[in-house]
């Protein structure tokens, strides 16, 4: 049986003549760069977030950039994070011409570790940005009370975690701003490129409307120096469809997260740790592996599909050996970043698919267990 990694046709099938309504809707009124079908999907999201606004933007990367401005964060200043993430979260930090400070990751959970910010925090700290990674809410209530303590704003970086929950609340409404990013293969993903900005903070609020287009509060009248990182139209009608689904869909991610974990259990295979306050929405289900390009090799014979989420810790990039790090700074991102592997996750994934690809994983780690020849 072939098993894809994700499966965005046979989510589109499913509701496609929504789909197709939409776009045509937005071929008849011609609102192609934000428009009423983009205010309506913010003004939705937001709702669904907790959140009192909701900015649409071009990428998830915008969303983070933005945030950063919106909160004067910029030449001087330091913002923490995670060496374990997509270059994004940090890359946004350097557009702002602030200086992304790592620490180190929790090795069940991959993120953050917040026992370890206040070590990091200097005068010139201006911000936290956990990453919510994999579909799994940081610990907010421990990253918040560190803010508070140190008068520091924390956004956010939600971009794989659309829904999650930390202790009852939905990130994207937690911090001070957050990002998201609507990139296809995401839990609510466009066709094409999309993101967001919520917050609960009015000023924030007007400020991202602002740079996102020209730094322009009307037509013509710019009060800022901006960016054109406008949602497109026809992002913002295909999302409001999808938005109706996403529930059901994140749903039936945590019943094939269910069946992972049974299929596994007993193997001595990684699974994903879930922390008792956390929602987990599972963009990705990972597992590890000292072994991870034979047993990518091995799946790929079979027809099974898989990912790296992610590589190589951002302090290990080329890109970003200016900060000054060194290997073995991070050796929990590090050992991450050398084993992690994601399995085939996606809300159409069929048990019978999910069967195969157990099988598959569970021979490949009794080979490495020297229980089978």
């Amino acid at each position: 049986m072939s098993v894809p990694f994700v499966d965005l046709k046979s989510q589109y099938l499913s509701i496609k003549p929504e789909v197709d309504a939409a776009i045509q809707h937005i071929l008849d009124n011609t609102q192609f760069v934000l428009g009423a079908e983009v205010a309506a999907f913010e003004k939705e999201f937001a709702d669904y977030c907790g959140a009192k606004h909701c900015m649409g933007v071009n990428n998830g990367t915008s969303a983070l950039h933005l945030a950063m401005l919106a909160a004067d964060i910029g030449a001087g200043d330091e913002v923490i994070t995670t060496p374990f993430t997509f270059v994004a979260s940090v890359a946004a930090i350097w557009y702002s011409g602030a200086k992304p400070v790592f620490v180190d990751i929790d090795p069940a959970t991959y993120l953050i570790d917040p026992a370890k910010i206040e070590d990091a925090i200097t005068p010139k700290t201006k911000a936290i940005l956990p990453v919510h990674l994999y579909g799994q809410s940081c610990d907010m209530d421990a990253i918040m009370t560190i803010a508070k303590k140190h008068n520091l704003i924390v956004i956010e970086d939600a971009c794989q975690a659309h829904g999650s929950e930390w202790n009852g609340k939905r990130v994207g409404g937690i911090g001070d701003m957050a990002a998201f990013s609507f990139y296809p293969g995401k839990n609510l993903g466009a066709y094409g490129e999309g993101g967001a900005t919520t917050t609960n903070n009015d000023e924030y609020a007007r400020k991202i409307r602002m740079l996102r287009d020209w730094g322009a509060e009307k037509k013509y009248m710019h009060v800022l120096k901006g960016y054109n990182m406008r949602l497109e139209g026809m992002q913002g009608a295909i999302l409001r469809v999808k938005l109706k689904y996403l529930e059901k869909w994140t749903e039936a991610r945590r019943e094939a997260a269910k069946r992972y974990d049974a299929l596994f259990a007993g193997t001595g295979v990684a699974t994903p740790f879930v922390q008792d306050k956390s929602r987990h929405v599972y963009h990705i289900y990972s597992t590890r592996t000292t072994k991870r390009q034979e047993w990518q090799d091995a799946m790929a014979a079979k027809g099974i599909q898989s990912g790296i989420h992610y590589p190589i810790a951002i302090h290990n990039l080329p890109a970003y050996e200016d900060l000054g790090y060194k290997n073995g700074d991070f050796p929990h991102a590090e050992k991450a970043a050398a084993e992690q592997l994601s399995l085939p996750m996606f809300p159409e994934l069929t048990a019978e698919m999910q069967t195969e690809v157990a099988a598959a994983v569970i021979e490949l780690h009794k080979k490495d267990a020297g229980i089978a020849r």
